[in-house]
């Protein structure tokens, strides 16, 4: 295999990973996306939650 045939092999593979490595950044930015998205939905639901339990705490006759 001749020097510029063995470049262009290279050459070839430094695109595929780099096109790779554009597209794991891309991956992570969805799960970090979908990762906050879930946390915002689990505090909101922890809130609901709490809520309710002060409602029924309330309506069973105790305090707050």
């Amino acid at each position: 295999m001749k020097i510029d045939e063995r470049l262009d092999r290279l050459t070839e593979r430094h695109e595929a990973l780099t096109q790779t490595v554009e597209l794991l950044t891309r991956d992570l930015q969805s799960i970090r996306d979908f990762s906050r998205d879930i946390a915002e939905g689990t505090a909101r639901l922890l809130h609901i939650a709490q809520i309710h339990e002060q409602r029924i705490t309330r309506l069973e006759g105790g305090e707050k």
